[in-house]
């Protein structure tokens, strides 16, 4: 399997998008929505980032950190919530022939989505495309409906309206994703690693559709950085 590197920045913000391994039908991490608070939060002891938002759905979940001055290893903080979480559930999952022999759980996809933040701009597009995830998945009327996010907790700093009704971007965003036509994917694309977003003008949209990283390379854009894990 191709080994690819990841990208690193020093004290750079980042978005992520981490899958459970069984995603249809599967409502883990809102079930056990404190065992993955208790993980996040000891990993935060451990090694302190700074959470400007996040969004867990029943089978997958967004955010978007910023780590300290000098610290680019994202990946043991991933990995670490990633362990935490699991060995605080029951052995109860399924589990391939592949990950018997190699000892590991059947709970997490093993690589994530993580793209570099350029600027402001693309900083606020991906704020927004967290917050506004739950209701583009159909789980929420309003994007302040939805419990699992630390979109209550901009509310109460004034950096966001009450309830997502109004605001720009969220505004703008609510109501392309409560149109009934709205059809669209994010996320991984078996020919092309590009992510499709709504033109709502304020969520990020990639501007080409890069191809599929060459081995051991990092592939980029002028909006994104693809790397598989």
């Amino acid at each position: 399997m191709p080994n690819y590197r990841r990208a690193l920045a020093p004290g750079a913000s980042w978005f992520f998008t981490v899958n459970l391994l069984e995603r249809r039908g599967n409502d883990l991490l809102v079930r056990h929505i404190d065992v993955l608070r208790t993980a996040v939060r000891s990993v935060h002891r451990l090694h302190p980032f700074t959470i400007n938002a996040w969004v867990v759905l029943p089978e997958h979940m967004h955010c978007v950190w910023t780590l300290p001055p000098g610290d680019a290893d994202y990946s043991l903080r991933w990995r670490l919530i990633k362990t935490f979480f699991s060995r605080a559930l029951p052995l109860d999952e399924y589990r391939s022939a592949v990950r018997l022999h190699r000892g590991e759980r059947g709970i997490w996809q093993r690589r994530y989505w993580e793209h570099l933040i350029r600027n402001e701009a693309d900083f606020r597009r991906h704020m927004d495309y967290v917050y506004v995830n739950p209701l583009k998945h159909g789980l929420v009327r309003r994007v302040g409906d939805w419990p699992y996010s630390s979109f209550h907790r901009d509310v109460r700093a004034g950096l966001y309206p009450a309830g997502g009704r109004s605001g720009a971007c969220i505004a703008k965003s609510q109501a392309f994703y409560s149109r009934p036509d709205a059809s669209f994917s994010v996320g991984w694309n078996r020919r092309r690693r590009f992510r499709r977003l709504p033109r709502t003008g304020c969520i990020h949209r990639p501007t080409s559709k890069p191809h599929p990283p060459s081995e051991g390379r990092i592939t980029t854009s002028a909006n994104a950085t693809y790397v598989r894990h």
